[in-house]
């Protein structure tokens, strides 16, 4: 539990850090509006890791002797223990996780706890800290991104034999395998995971030791303070490592890109479900207060929706950076909250989704019931194209082929050969080899193409490139 601050404390009036000039008494609506011990408490580990490494790095420049170092660490560890037994008390007065970590090991280990803080200030304390805590979320939604990766290359392979309508403008279009379209939207994952690994390195830089704004007075090695939390390099520049929030901003905005591509993807398998295309596991549906036969895709709708709330931390962010001057300025604070929100909603929609593309089930006829002959309208036209004829020649042809079927209210598969050749006298017996949805497919052979080799083939592409990512990660 806590006691009330004593003159030997943090300090001898309001029991803030910073209440050695003040007075009076802050508003009770001041103390709420100020705080942000409500949400920031999640940094309770990143937090004492910060302040048990700067202690040491203390003790080598000589503001802390050996045995300081100890009993600092020492408290520290104690601290530590009541977080994860979930003894830890917050009091009235700690207005921020650093300030409830510091009163509390000033309480176990006594006056040496209020030698931690010589030289830091919050500024550089909490930007290690949000810094410790992403870099930590940034592994752990790449993680989940090759889980969802994966579990779509299965799904992909499983299901290679099973074609269905491809669409532009929501119009039927082209054949295409289903694999196929599963896979255009796990290479956009990639995508991600590459400028997530990117912006990684970016988070990766050492602000501690840089002060309330100007630099540290007391010779501390940045360098080995930073390599002693795992950190890449220092700031090169103390008063942008206290003001810059970049990180976070670019992790925002970059998770605003992922929760499009998610967002499209639950959309198209809204679209599906609705048309019986594929089966949804119960797992990610719900049902209706009402109607009994209700079988909702709520998981994909959900994800649909999130994403306007992920951009929507984004843009109010930037809002939020766009005014303000050099160096630290309260206004910083609101960065916390968004993004812990981003961090979490993202987890919680990548762990749905790989549910989701783990236990969904392609229906093969539903999905070839989609299919229709005047997808292959422009296999008509490469027909001709073969027989040397060219293609501006053929679209016409083609097009004509269409309004012809219409004009006799048949399918585009059932024109005859003498119907055929009213068009183009280049139309032979080979003509009907058209009419099948699977050559239509096969015929679509370059790199990159829905053929079965082709397809298959960027299987294994992307495979190789998320070993490769999940490799870089781990540098």
């Amino acid at each position: 539990g806590g006691r009330k601050y004593k003159d030997n404390d943090m300090t001898q009036s309001t029991g803030k850090l910073w209440g050695g000039r003040f007075t009076g008494d802050t508003d009770p609506v001041m103390e709420k509006f100020n705080n942000s011990i409500g949400y920031d408490r999640i940094m309770w580990k990143e937090d004492i890791l910060g302040s048990e490494m700067y202690a040491k790095s203390l003790g080598d420049c000589g503001i802390l002797n050996s045995e300081e170092v100890v009993q600092i660490c020492d408290g520290l560890s104690l601290v530590k223990a009541e977080w994860e037994n979930g003894s830890f008390i917050i009091v009235p007065g700690d207005e921020d996780i650093h300030t409830a970590n510091e009163r509390r090991l000033t309480e176990l280990i006594g006056k040496v706890g209020g030698k931690l803080h010589t030289g830091r200030s919050r500024n550089d304390q909490v930007a290690t800290d949000v810094r410790l805590w992403l870099r930590n979320e940034c592994k752990n939604t790449a993680t989940s991104l090759n889980n969802i990766i994966r579990t779509a290359c299965d799904q992909a392979e499983k299901h290679i034999d099973i074609l269905q309508a491809g669409f532009t403008h929501m119009q039927p279009a082209q054949v295409v395998r289903f694999s196929h379209w599963l896979m255009s939207y796990i290479v956009p994952l990639l995508r991600d995971w590459e400028r997530l690994n990117q912006l990684s390195a970016r988070v990766n830089v050492c602000p501690l030791g840089s002060g309330a704004l100007a630099g540290h007075p007391f010779g501390i090695d940045r360098e080995k303070l930073s390599q002693s939390l795992g950190f890449q390099e220092v700031s090169l520049n103390s008063l942008d490592a206290t003001s810059d929030r970049d990180f976070a901003a670019e992790f925002m905005s970059w998770a605003s890109l992922l929760m499009v591509h998610l967002s499209q993807l639950a959309e198209d398998l809204i679209l599906l479900n609705m048309q019986q295309c594929i089966k949804m596991s119960d797992a990610y549906c719900t049902g209706s207060s009402l109607m009994p036969q209700k079988k909702n895709p709520d998981a994909l709708e959900l994800l649909r929706g999130k994403a306007g709330r992920v951009l929507g931390h984004s843009t109010g962010f930037l809002c939020t950076l766009k005014g303000l001057p050099r160096a630290y300025n309260k206004d910083l604070q609101e960065d916390k909250e968004p993004l812990f929100d981003t961090v979490s909603t993202v987890r919680d929609c990548l762990l749905i989704l790989l549910g989701v593309v783990s236990t969904m089930q392609p229906v093969r006829e539903r999905l070839a019931a989609r299919l229709v002959p005047e997808m292959l309208a422009t296999d008509i036209a490469e027909y001709l194209v073969r027989k040397g004829v060219p293609f501006r020649e053929t679209h016409h042809v083609a097009g004509a082929a269409v309004k012809l079927a219409e004009s006799k209210g048949v399918p585009l598969d059932q024109l005859t050969l003498q119907d055929l050749r009213t068009l183009h006298g280049s139309f032979e017996e080979d003509v009907s080899s058209l009419w099948s949805y699977e050559n239509s497919a096969e015929s679509r052979n370059s790199v990159g193409g829905t053929s079965r080799q082709r397809v298959l083939e960027q299987v294994q592409a992307v495979r190789d490139r998320a070993a490769k990512l999940a490799a870089d990660a781990a540098c």
